[in-house]
């Protein structure tokens, strides 16, 4: 959602922060410990994963570790400072959040990082941000194990899923989803597909929310035509879909590298373009709209029908290209569940992954060399 830039950060093994966030009126002290998870290997397993829909929801072991009693302290990851993945630490004595009215506390399976997540890491927006300390996490699958006073449609014991910040860079929480428990207001959740286990809906929320929002700014309708820049990726991979198999598109382009124009194909792409060998914007065919979710805006334009649309979600933008930032919200994650319980739409996990919980800093470090296919998942978590 911004350009990147690489930031340099120096540590502070012993950095003690005190901060209001995991009980309100209480100050509360994170040691940051001085080990750090070694990096693993950046290079992109063969293969390409389209979660299947069939597959159970999820298996009885994993829903019965909910315990009854909610633990006052939980492991969670923090940083105490902006920078590079070495700011990332794994506290074992985290408060549980407390519930506001209208929240639910979650238990929390799996989760899944987002560009989003790295540039607030690298504090691409503090000016907007929340105060430090910040456990990181937008997208959750897991179980209702509380509820607030004022929470209707959910109950202890509901599987749910969603983004738990209601805007992406305007004031999103202290405490994220990579943790064993996060409290969520409860417009921001929608039950889980009962065809998905935790992994694949934590793969889809914000980036589904994105892709559909997108095309909803365009006016996007049947009989319509679009090119996806990245069609690969978290995002692109769900444009592809979405147009498709909810907004009626007659014809779907996409770009990506080699090796994943079967992969383009098989989300139900038309036009696979390999954009090592081609340029899109020379092609003779326009399209009504073309959603650049990788920052070529100004190609990007080149590309559209005259009184097109062009979505960029990153990057420099160039009229009549328009940017937005999504908006959370669990309405429409209901309005797509139907899609994805029939297996119309898929979530799509990058086959370098799940990462254990244990092993965020790889997960981050991976994501951040944008090659990752899809969805990056955290699974299992503690």
């Amino acid at each position: 959602m911004l350009a990147t830039a690489s930031l340099s950060s120096t540590s502070s093994p012993q950095l003690k922060v005190h901060a209001l966030f995991p009980r309100p009126h209480r100050l509360n002290s994170l040691r940051f410990s001085v080990t750090f998870p070694g990096n693993n290997s950046n290079t992109l397993v063969p293969g390409l994963r389209i979660s299947a829909s069939s597959q159970a929801a999820s298996s009885p072991t994993e829903a019965t570790k909910v315990s009854a009693a909610v633990p006052s302290e939980m492991k969670a990851w923090v940083y105490g400072e902006y920078g590079g993945v070495d700011v990332l630490k794994l506290e074992s004595n985290v408060s549980v959040p407390d519930v506001k009215e209208d929240q639910v506390l979650i238990k929390v399976f799996a989760a899944a990082l987002n560009p989003v997540d790295f540039k607030r890491r690298l504090g691409k927006f503090q000016n907007t941000d929340s105060p430090l300390p910040t456990v990181p996490g937008y997208d959750v699958a897991g179980v209702v194990v509380k509820v607030g006073s004022q929470v209707k449609n959910f109950k202890e014991g509901n599987e749910v899923y969603g983004d738990i910040h209601e805007k992406a860079l305007d004031g999103p929480k202290q405490f994220g989803s990579l943790a064993e428990y996060t409290a969520v207001e409860e417009k921001l959740l929608a039950p889980k597909p009962k065809n998905l286990d935790f992994a694949q809906a934590a793969a889809l929320p914000l980036a589904i929310e994105t892709a559909y929002e997108g095309l909803e700014k365009t006016g996007f309708s049947a009989g319509k035509s679009i090119l996806v820049l990245n069609g690969a990726g978290g995002v692109g991979s769900l444009v592809i879909q979405l147009a498709k198999q909810v907004f009626g598109a007659s014809r779907v382009a996409a770009t990506a590298s080699t090796g994943k124009l079967e992969f383009l194909k098989s989300l139900g792409t038309d036009l696979a373009i390999d954009y090592t060998k081609e340029n899109f914007e020379d092609l003779p065919e326009k399209f009504d709209v073309v959603y650049d979710a990788i920052g070529q805006c100004e190609r990007a334009v080149k590309a559209v029908k005259e009184g097109g649309s062009v979505v960029a979600l990153t990057g420099a933008v160039t009229p009549p290209g328009f940017r937005f930032v999504v908006t959370s919200n669990g309405e429409v994650l209901k309005k797509l569940n139907p899609y994805l319980e029939s297996g119309k739409v898929k979530p799509v996990i990058d086959p370098k992954g799940p990462f254990p919980f244990s092993q965020l800093v790889e997960a981050f470090s991976y994501l951040e060399t944008n090659r990752a296919v899809g969805k990056v998942v955290i699974h299992p978590i503690p």
